[in-house]
């Protein structure tokens, strides 16, 4: 049986966001932010990320908990590289924070051909798809990772979750050749934990393998999940370790006490990385048959797609896709237990709750 989804007008959406971040004390600016990055994700089809999960985190393990501080002002750590950044950013909303470093890593770029920025000292960003996959339709390669908000995520052959889910995004500026952005983005352990709390949102199991127990047994009930494993085994593994050392470098602590807020002259804070770069920088301009750096991209596209691959998935084809769908009945598409939750938070902040008949079903 197909899920029902139902339109929820966006300006609905983002009032109702709007009222949620105001009465948890930010400030006008990272208010901006924090909408519009929960409506992109939702337009995306993003269900694992959007304003659900950017409250939910807020509650648990930012405002309401010390971990974020509305209102944080972004210290800017001199360096010796003119063309790479060290903000310390005193637990400022990750929203706020990623969206201006994204912007600054393509000033950067666009006069030195690369930008780097290390963020040290902030709350969770949520989706990093989203910001390379707009740096992307400006026409820049873009990078992000961080560090997630917990450990929930055992190593390759281990028994305790010491790691975090430590997503990885790129994003390519592939629209003139294939219609929309390219966008790689995945959370290094089989699923996250948004992913988690969805699947229990709507009562569905989890896909095998995919989590532990407290006993450490493998579990597909989302109530009963302790630990989550990472993707691809050793693999999914390095990735996520290779999330823990960047972190380390720019100056995280130790992944078992983030986001676990008690007084022992430790940080708690996650730790993102960002960097962009300008094709021009990239750009040998020896092209076989003479082509453009635009014509070949199209080429490589059109060999690996071919061959009888043509109806192979890209990334970022279903986010696209799902842009196409919100864009198709004019708004951002909910279940009806996303609505339900989406009230409860208005019950929290004041606000009109939404009634499930207002709203028109996307078929």
């Amino acid at each position: 049986m197909l899920e029902k989804f139902y339109t929820v007008p966006e300006s609905t959406h983002n009032t109702l966001v709007e009222a949620a971040y105001l009465k948890r004390g930010y400030t006008s600016t990272e208010v901006v932010h924090a909408v519009r990055v929960a409506a992109n994700a939702a337009r995306h089809g993003i269900r694992t990320h959007n304003a659900i999960k950017a409250l939910h985190l807020d509650l648990h393990y930012g405002s309401g908990a010390g971990g974020c501080k509305p209102g944080a002002v972004i210290e800017k750590i001199p360096s010796r590289f003119t063309a790479a950044e060290i903000w310390n950013c005193n637990q400022k909303l990750g929203q706020a924070v990623a969206s201006e470093a994204m912007e600054r890593c393509i000033e950067l770029a666009e006069k030195y051909g690369v930008g780097l920025i290390s963020v040290d000292n902030a709350f969770h960003y949520l989706w990093g798809g989203g910001y390379v996959m707009e740096a992307a339709k400006k026409g820049y390669i873009a990078y992000t990772n961080c560090t997630a908000a917990l450990a929930e995520v055992v190593p390759f052959r281990g028994k305790t979750a010491t790691l975090g889910t430590n997503p990885h995004s790129w994003g390519f500026p592939t629209t003139e050749v294939i219609g929309f952005p390219l966008v790689i983005d995945w959370a290094t352990s089989v699923i996250s934990t948004g992913k988690v709390q969805q699947l229990s949102r709507e009562k569905l199991p989890l896909p095998p393998n995919a989590a532990v127990d407290s006993e450490g047994n493998v579990t597909t009930e989302p109530s009963q999940v302790a630990a989550m494993l990472p993707f691809g085994e050793h693999k999914g593994y390095a990735l996520c370790l290779m999330d823990e050392l960047i972190a380390a470098l720019i100056g995280g602590s130790l992944p078992t006490l983030r986001g676990r807020w008690t007084d022992d002259n430790e940080k708690h804070t996650p730790c993102f990385f960002f960097q962009v770069i300008h094709p021009d920088a990239l750009n040998a301009g020896a092209f076989s048959q003479g082509r453009t750096q635009s014509e070949n991209l199209k080429a490589v596209f059109d060999d690996i797609f071919g061959h009888g691959n043509e109806h192979c998935m890209l990334p970022g084809q279903l986010e696209a896709e799902a842009a196409e769908r919100s864009e198709k009945y004019d708004g951002l598409l909910f279940s009806e237990n996303e609505i339900q939750t989406f009230n409860e938070i208005a019950n929290e902040c004041d606000q009109q709750t939404w009634r499930i008949d207002d709203f028109k079903v996307a078929e």
